[in-house]
């Protein structure tokens, strides 16, 4: 058994649940029949662990993935933003613009020369201009942003390993 985090304590995960994660993971549209052929459960108990998974906190989300050429996002940047001072001003307005826009898809803070990168999908070169132009740098807390686009995504998943 493994040990997972959840918001009160410590859950204990056993190889079938971790299996059941796994499946989850990598289609979360199968019947519950379905799941318990594959993981060897009966579908009363696959349904009572994901709800104590979701209540938990474990499971944060069910989700359908787009694929984000089709949905017309075939841009994928990946930007490093600086900031010029760390005040808690500036990181609650940085923060905002980081809510406030769908392209900005990942934020994370980070160790290195900047302080967050940033996974941004939009539709294409103007339209990243547009948005940097009108959005980004407007921030007088932003010093600089330093992007990178994708050219081949060799790798994409939101599974976990189990």
């Amino acid at each position: 058994m493994r040990n997972f985090l959840s918001n009160a304590a410590s859950m204990k995960i056993s190889d079938q649940e971790r299996a059941l994660l796994r499946e989850i993971q990598r289609d979360n549209n199968q019947s519950l029949g379905d799941l318990a052929a594959k993981v060897g459960m009966a579908q009363s108990t696959i349904w009572r662990k994901l709800q104590e998974f979701e209540a938990a906190g474990l499971i944060r989300a069910r989700v359908a993935l787009l694929d984000p050429v089709k949905a017309g996002a075939k841009l994928c940047i990946l930007a490093s933003v600086s900031l010029r001072d760390h005040t808690e001003e500036a990181i609650d307005a940085f923060s905002k613009i980081v809510a406030l826009h769908d392209e900005i898809q990942e934020c994370h803070k980070v160790s290195g020369a900047a302080d967050y990168q940033l996974k941004i999908r939009v539709a294409d070169v103007e339209a990243y201009e547009h948005f940097m132009t009108h959005s980004l740098l407007r921030n007088p807390h932003i010093q600089s942003v330093h992007s990178s686009f994708v050219l081949k995504e060799i790798k994409s998943t939101t599974e976990i390993a189990l």
